[in-house]
C-alpha cells in the first residue's frame, strides 16, 4: 500500500514535520516536503541522496504558493495518497493584549493553511485508490492553556473541521484525522523556553521543567512518536480510523 505512495507534507523541513518525513521515507513513500524556510543542515543531510524526496517552497497562507508547489509535485509523482498538514505557529499572549490581527494569523495559517492545501490535493486524491489526509493539531485543540486563545481557538477549529471534512468524505477510500501533541520537542517548544525565561526570569531547565509537568509521564513528547502515530494512520490497518483526534500527550487531556 505504501510502495511508491506520494506523501506530502507541509512544514516538513524541521521539528514534527521532519520527523515524518524520516519515517515515510524509511517505509518507502515518494516525499514531496514543502515549507516556507530553507530546510536545515538536519534535512539536507538526510535526504540529500534520496531518489524518492523533494523539496518544494510552500506558503500555506499564499494559495498561488500552494497551487504552484502541488502542481509540481503532482506532475512528478501523480495525485497525492497522503497529505500532512503539519505547518504552523504558536503564539502567546494574555487575551487582553491579543489584537485581531494575532487571532486572524493564527486562523490563517493553522486553520486555512489545512484548508487551503486540502483544497489543492483533494480533487486527484479522489482519483486514487486511497488517500489519507492528516492535520496536526495540538492538545491545544482538545483543552485550553492560558495566555494562549488565539493559538487554541485555531486548533479547536482545526479539530472541529477535521471531524466535519472525515463525515463528508466517509463514503470515499479518504480518510481524516487529526493528531494532537502535547509539548513536543521541537525548535517550537525551544521558543516556548525562550519565551518564559524573558518574561519571567526563570532559567531554561526551570521552564523546561515547568511544561514536562503537563505531561502525566514527566516529560516532552518525542517528535517521533509523533511520526509514528502518522505512519499508523497512513496504513492499510487503520483504514477505519476516521475523524479522530488522537492526543499524543502522556495523558494530559485525561486528567484536566
Amino acid at each position: 500500500m505504501t510502495q511508491h505512495a506520494h506523501a506530502l507534507i507541509t512544514g516538513g523541513t524541521s521539528g514534527i514535520g521532519l520527523a515524518i518525513a524520516k519515517v515515510l521515507s524509511a517505509k518507502g513513500y515518494r516525499l514531496s516536503i514543502c515549507a516556507r524556510s530553507t530546510p536545515t543542515e538536519d534535512f539536507l543531510l538526510q535526504f540529500e541522496n534520496s531518489q524518492n524526496c523533494q523539496f518544494l517552497p510552500m506558503d500555506v497562507c499564499e494559495p498561488n504558493s500552494i497551487k504552484e508547489a502541488v502542481t509540481l509535485a503532482q506532475e512528478k509523482w501523480g495525485p497525492v495518497s497522503v497529505l500532512v498538514n503539519n505547518a504552523g505557529q504558536a503564539q502567546s499572549a494574555p487575551f487582553e493584549k491579543s489584537s485581531d490581527e494575532l487571532f486572524e494569523h493564527m486562523m490563517d495559517i493553522n486553520l486555512m493553511g489545512a484548508v487551503r492545501c486540502i483544497r489543492a490535493v483533494l480533487p486527484e486524491m479522489r482519483m486514487a485508490p486511497w488517500g489519507r489526509i492528516i492535520n496536526v493539531a495540538s492538545t491545544a485543540g482538545l483543552v485550553g492553556y492560558a495566555y494562549t486563545s488565539a493559538y487554541c481557538a485555531s486548533k479547536h477549529a482545526l479539530v472541529g473541521y477535521t471531524r466535519s471534512l472525515a463525515l463528508e468524505l466517509a463514503k470515499t477510500k479518504i480518510t481524516v484525522n487529526a493528531v494532537c501533541p502535547g509539548f513536543t520537542e521541537t525548535p517550537l517548544v525551544e521558543e516556548a523556553i525562550e519565551n518564559i525565561t524573558a518574561k519571567t526570569g526563570k532559567s531554561a531547565d526551570q521552564a523546561l521543567k515547568d511544561l514536562s509537568q503537563f505531561n502525566p509521564m514527566g516529560r516532552l513528547v518525542k517528535a517521533q512518536e509523533v511520526a509514528h502515530t502518522v505512519a499508523w494512520l497512513c496504513s492499510e490497518g487503520s483504514s477505519s480510523i476516521n475523524a479522530q483526534s488522537i492526543a499524543i500527550d502522556g495523558g494530559e487531556v485525561m486528567t484536566g
